[in-house]
């Protein structure tokens, strides 16, 4: 090494006090061949749409674990030089801007939930232009309205529906239900340089905020403050922390510690969220719904499109040519398992999100069913199994009843973890207090002691994974 004149330096360097065989491992949330996929799928659109960039995530709803986070245009960590700075930034969960139509479902939830409206109560939304003090208020795409339902409000992505909806619930409601879905702060995931979004004070609202806010302008989110907030609607609402590591393993892959999910807060009653998850169903599954370009054979999904004008600080305005579109969803709709969300930054072609973002959703989920061969579809493709590894999905209760109680259902005894992700493992392991000692990575392929062994005292078990399906 040598100083700015060119001259040695003799540096001590002190050995680290530390061996490398003392230190542990980080065990992630992120599942790796999610994370490729995702990571595929949104390159391939933002060079199809000419986007500027685009942010992906995938979420665990019930537990908050981020499954997958991609960040288009990206970088190679491995070769950094010549690189702006701006590019090495998260921007899931750094860059913050206006949601759009995304944060309808928040201002809906929020009415139903004060019991201010219902699905079907309608509001003239005053064919495509509304007046509000010294500002007129229009549909996008120049579309004409006359009576909606709630419900068609969220289907059609009404702005002035939406507005008239905030206007009835009033800047003071509408306020706390946003900062208790989670915006204006940041969500504590576990990563560096987190945003808080911008919302200002209620009290500083005029009546046209009010409106704007309603269908998503005037307020900055995260892409990760978006998807724990519709996290929170796809869990019976209830919002949970988000999270990237799970815990700590030694070198052998035993565990050091684990974290276990964290509630933040419940935000809306279980039935509110409910409902919620119907109307945004009909807004996928109707032929005339934003985001019918989401919709997969056979899996209920719900989800709302978002197409958000950027703002023109030159100019002091929104900018009609600079937008970001944008999809967020959950399926299946009924039992939520995976929430997703998709924004593509500034795209030159289809720059509406039901026409941009939704397609991107949809690939990302139907390759996520494909790969992991789940449960979700209701009428799957045949594949001869065994009946021993057939699990019962759905069924009344009169076939319920006459179901025979399974030994290994008895928290007494070991339970099977083939076949399980070790995320699967360690969710089942922890209902019946067991420590875990993994090896491996993929699949569960051998278990000691044996599925439907009495437990002991020490109620351990080592559980062997591979990747070979």
């Amino acid at each position: 090494a040598r100083d700015a004149k060119g001259k040695k330096l003799f540096l001590h360097v002190e050995r680290d006090r530390f061996p490398k065989d003392e230190g542990a491992n980080l065990v992630l949330t992120i599942d790796s061949r999610m994370q490729n996929l995702v990571e595929t799928h949104l390159r391939e659109a933002v060079l199809d749409k000419g986007a500027k960039g685009g942010i992906a995530i995938v979420m665990d709803p019930k537990t908050g674990e981020i499954l997958a986070m991609a960040n288009e245009k990206g970088f190679n960590p491995n070769n950094i030089k010549g690189l702006k700075p701006d590019l090495w930034q998260n921007r899931a969960i750094t860059e913050s801007f206006d949601p759009g139509s995304t944060f309808k479902p928040f201002l809906v939830a929020a009415a139903l939930e004060e019991k201010l409206v219902s699905e079907s109560d309608m509001f003239y939304c005053e064919n495509g232009q509304y007046a509000v003090a010294n500002r007129v208020i229009r549909e996008a795409n120049r579309k004409r309205h006359g009576y909606l339902a709630v419900r068609d409000i969220l289907k059609y992505s009404s702005n002035i529906g939406s507005a008239k909806i905030a206007e009835k619930l009033g800047s003071e409601k509408f306020y706390a239900y946003i900062k208790n879905f989670g915006f204006g702060s940041r969500t504590g995931i576990d990563l560096s340089g987190e945003a808080a979004g911008l919302l200002r004070p209620a009290k500083s609202w005029t009546r046209v905020d009010t409106a704007n806010i309603g269908f998503g302008q005037g307020i900055s989110v995260t892409a990760i403050q978006l998807i724990t907030a519709m996290s929170a609607i796809a869990n019976d609402g209830v919002l949970m922390r988000p999270r990237i590591v799970r815990g700590l393993t030694d070198k052998n892959n035993n565990p050091i510690k684990m974290y276990a999910p964290e509630m933040v807060r419940r935000v809306v009653s279980p039935e509110t969220a409910k409902r919620m998850s119907v109307m945004l169903t009909q807004v996928v599954g109707a032929e005339d719904g934003t985001g019918k370009r989401a919709h997969i054979v056979n899996v209920a999904v719900a989800g709302k499109t978002g197409t958000a004008q950027k703002f023109d600080f030159a100019r002091g305005v929104y900018s009609s040519e600079r937008v970001r579109t944008s999809f967020i969803g959950f399926f299946p709709s009924e039992n939520p398992q995976v929430v997703i969300v998709v924004i593509l930054d500034e795209p030159q072609r289809d720059k509406w999100g039901g026409v941009a973002a939704a397609p991107v959703f949809k690939n990302i989920s139907e390759q996520i069913l494909n790969c992991y061969k789940t449960n979700i579809r209701k009428t799957p493709e045949f594949e001869p199994q065994e009946t021993q590894n057939l699990q019962l999905v759905t069924a009344d209760s009169s076939l319920i009843d006459d179901v025979i109680e399974d030994p290994l259902d008895d928290e007494s005894r070991m339970p099977d973890f083939k076949g399980l992700t070790i995320r699967e493992a360690l969710k089942l392991a922890k209902t019946r207090s067991i420590d875990l000692h993994v090896s491996g990575s993929g699949w569960a392929v051998q278990q000691v002691p044996s599925a439907g062994s009495i437990l002991g005292n020490e109620r351990v078990c080592k559980i062997e994974f591979t990747m070979n399906n």
